[in-house]
């Protein structure tokens, strides 16, 4: 369990949505980290009806009074919200450095302040494979992943701005940045869809449950779209369309670019197809991926292939490089076998001439 050190709550904050009310920021430290967390008044009222019933008995400080604030409206009244403040931080030091661990080590305590239940602080990693969230932390972490989401749409925006203006590099590398965002986003969806199941046998209720298995559902389904998204080449700024579906070419000018026939009938006065400098002479012909794109989408698309390429080239050396290693360990195995084989035969022809001598000497003792 973490260990808390020190409790304060810092400062309150005017907040109106969804209606007007005040949040109280709280800073805890533990031994290796720290974090705050944001709550009203009436959270702090939950919290202390829960320790009571839970643990038998009230907190040792009281909670300040419900009612201080009643009459008035909190945002003209710093005075009284500074009152509160300090006996909403009093009563939480007073749990803190209590005696009795009943109260600070319960669920609803360390729930309240955000902390993750059986997570180590042992070397203060920030990894989320494995971690174990409270329901509080589980939210945050879910809120969190969508502003993640929303960042790699907006690399993808940029990328496709870029491309509209002819930056290719910068298109391309806005293209990875969110590649690279989009698999660490995935790596924690999949942290946060372990944390639920974790949550579900911790006694989390039916519905409550299968509310947030919807809300990770969604966050899955926006990962594989914007999977999709930036996998292809060229993709306009809202990602609905490329710039050549947008503005096709006329098919006049297509034409004359890709040309309809061969030998002296072909348009722009070509005396001979296109051919490779190798192999059987062929016209160039559009496919269903490259048909969509204009230029910058079709160097985007040739780079893209070309790393894929590249990749694969890699794999393949990686793989023929571990099977020559493999070769040369079975070459000196049937090496070092045919010695000992040979060994083998040469002790057992000697065993052998032993064995007929010592059967002639038992035929002449006969």
């Amino acid at each position: 369990m973490t260990a808390i050190q020190a409790i304060h709550v810092r400062a309150w904050e005017d907040r109106t949505d969804p209606k007007p009310h005040v949040v109280f920021r709280i800073e805890i430290q533990a031994s290796v980290r720290s974090w705050q967390m944001w709550r009203r008044y009436s959270e702090f009222a939950d919290l202390h009806v829960e320790l009571t019933k839970s643990c038998g008995a009230p907190p040792p400080a009281p909670l300040p009074p419900k009612n201080s604030l009643k009459m008035f409206r909190s945002s003209s009244n710093p005075t009284l919200l500074e009152e509160r403040r300090a006996g909403l931080e009093t009563y939480l030091r007073a749990i803190l450095a209590a005696k009795d661990d009943v109260w600070r080590e319960s669920f609803a305590f360390r729930d309240f302040l955000g902390v993750p239940v059986g997570k180590h602080d042992a070397g203060g990693s920030s990894g989320l494979a494995g971690a174990q969230f409270t329901a509080s932390s589980w939210l945050d972490e879910h809120q969190d992943l969508q502003a993640r989401v929303r960042d790699v749409r907006a690399d993808i925006n940029r990328r496709d701005a870029l491309a509209d203006n002819g930056d290719v590099s910068g298109s391309h590398q806005a293209n990875v940045q969110a590649k690279k965002k989009l698999a660490s986003l995935l790596t924690r969806v999949g942290a946060l869809e372990s944390g639920l199941k974790a949550l579900g046998l911790a006694g989390m209720s039916e519905g409550e449950l299968q509310r947030r298995t919807d809300m990770v559902a969604r966050l899955r389904d926006d990962c594989e779209k914007l999977a999709k998204i930036v996998t292809v080449a060229r993709m306009t700024a809202r990602g609905i369309g490329t710039a050549a579906e947008r503005n096709p070419a006329p098919a006049g000018d297509r034409e004359a670019l890709l040309g309809a026939g061969s030998g002296s009938n072909m348009p722009g006065g070509f005396s001979r197809p296109v051919a490779r400098v190798f192999g059987q002479a062929a016209q160039p012909a559009e496919t269903e991926q490259t048909r969509p794109l204009d230029n910058h989408g079709l160097v985007q698309l040739q780079q893209t292939q070309m790393d894929q390429q590249d990749a694969h080239l890699f794999q393949l050396s990686t793989i023929l490089q571990r099977q020559k290693q493999l070769g040369l360990a079975i070459n000196q195995e049937i090496r070092e076998q045919i010695e000992d084989l040979e060994t083998l035969t040469t002790e057992v022809d000697q065993v052998g001439g032993k064995l007929t001598n010592a059967k002639r000497q038992l035929n002449r003792l006969g």
